[in-house]
Order: structure tokens, then C-alpha cells, then sequence
């Protein structure tokens, strides 16, 4: 069973790894956003897992906290993000 656990382990780093690379890389602050909410899955995935291995429940209500407030932080930033274009007059021109 041990090897079932190495290998969660080894898949979850190395998808925070590529998410880390898209989030430090990424041409938009909307990949950016994306890469976050990934990571921040990523990460609910170890805690989950974590509770599995250790059979402890009691890390399972940092789950519902993260989850509401990765929530609440996505669709705020979703809401008043300003557009990436840097010259002010294509930004007028730009149709909405």
C-alpha cells in the first residue's frame, strides 16, 4: 500500500509543479487566475489524500474553508479584472 501512496504523492508534486510553472509563465492574469484555482485543487487533492492515509477526518473542514474561499476569491477577481492591454488607446478601441 505504500507504493499507492508514493505514487499520489508523486503525481500531486508534479502537478503542482506544472501548475506553478503555468502560473509563473502565463501570458494573461486569466492563466494565471486558472493556474491559482488549479494549485489551490491541487492542494485540496493532498489534504484529501492526506486524511486518507493518516485516517484523521479532522483536516476535512480545511477543505470546505479553502474551497468556499478559493470561491469567493475567483469570482472577485473574475468580476473587477481590468484588461491586459497595455496601451491606452488600443484599450478604447478594444469592443466589449
Amino acid at each position: 500500500m505504500t507504493y499507492v501512496w508514493t505514487a499520489v504523492a508523486v503525481m500531486l508534486s508534479a502537478a503542482a509543479v506544472a501548475t506553478m510553472f503555468r502560473m509563473l509563465l502565463g501570458p494573461s492574469s486569466l492563466d494565471r487566475l486558472v493556474a491559482l484555482d488549479t494549485l489551490v485543487a491541487v492542494t485540496m487533492c493532498a489534504i484529501g489524500a492526506w486524511a486518507a492515509y493518516s485516517r484523521d477526518t479532522t483536516v476535512t473542514y480545511s477543505l470546505t474553508a479553502l474551497a468556499l474561499i478559493t470561491f469567493v476569491g475567483s469570482v472577485s477577481v473574475a468580476r473587477f479584472r481590468v484588461p491586459d492591454v497595455a496601451d491606452p488607446a488600443a484599450r478604447k478601441r478594444r469592443p466589449r
